[in-house]
């Protein structure tokens, strides 16, 4: 089964993380088909200089610039659509996939061709992969993880593999939190989802990713978009106003209590 990898690069990026995560894409076991990587926005020199050397060494590899930065919802539907592939693996490119993180989703859709989405838990780490802090896990069925998105969640959007054709019949990328709407809209489609119960990456976790998710902007963000869901019918109402209470409470806590309650409760 043929598939692509689906990246996204912006100007404050790092370039070391960068080359780390290329690495590891090129190590797989199961190698890709096809790298997509979508410049959003002019990049600094020194992250154009990493891209032009993997480049002239991988002719698999595939840059899609973009003249100035539309954020990566709009990055990545300008990215699907020079996706080759029905398969598509999504991939940062300050994480590191570790080396049968392919291998082992491919062969979900080969023994499951019902299946229309596949993640995987993931290993956060501060510094190298070997620091881990915590490690997200997610339930496994489609029925289980129905249930599980009605309040987190339900799919580590950095080592997912979909179906561009699921993806695009629930509208691509649309509106805000970028994944998480997404998941909900291809539930609502009828897409059906697996997660592999172990993990296949190591995702870089920051104080400043845990600074980002704070604040009444993102936290109003976050509400219109709970409201989004109730008024499509995803959510009943104590569900909306659980989700509401909780997510509103964790936005606005100082970024210190706010990193201790992902450590300590959001994550397993």
């Amino acid at each position: 089964m043929k598939f692509s990898v689906l990246l996204s690069i912006y100007i404050k990026e790092q370039p070391v993380y960068l080359k780390e995560s290329l690495d590891s894409l090129f190590k797989q076991t199961l190698p890709p088909d096809e790298i997509v990587l979508v410049k959003d926005g002019p990049l600094t020199p020194e992250s154009d200089k990493v891209i032009t050397e993997y480049q002239s060494q991988h002719p698999t590899l595939k840059v899609i610039p973009l003249s100035k930065n539309q954020g990566l919802g709009k990055a990545l539907n300008e990215g699907l659509k020079h996706c080759s592939y029905d398969l598509i693996a999504r991939m940062d490119t300050d994480d590191i996939a570790k080396p049968d993180r392919f291998e082992k989703q491919i062969k979900v859709f080969q023994e499951h061709p019902e299946i229309d989405i596949c993640s995987a838990w993931i290993e956060e780490f501060e510094g190298t992969p070997d620091n881990i802090l915590a490690t997200r896990k997610l339930p496994e069925t489609h029925e289980e993880i129905l249930k599980y998105a009605k309040h987190r969640c339900p799919i580590n959007h950095p080592v997912v593999m979909y179906k561009k054709s699921a993806v695009l019949k629930a509208g691509g990328y649309n509106g805000f939190p970028e994944d998480y709407r997404l998941w909900i809209n291809m539930l609502m489609t009828g897409a059906r989802f697996y997660n592999i119960q172990e993990s296949l990456l190591y995702f870089r976790f920051s104080s400043a990713m845990v600074k980002r998710r704070g604040g009444w902007k993102y936290a109003m963000a976050d509400a219109k978009s709970q409201w989004d869901f109730y008024r499509t019918g995803f959510l009943n109402l104590p569900d909306l106003i659980y989700n509401i209470t909780v997510r509103i409470s964790v936005r606005i806590v100082p970024n210190s209590l706010r990193s201790f309650i992902y450590k300590k409760f959001l994550r397993n």
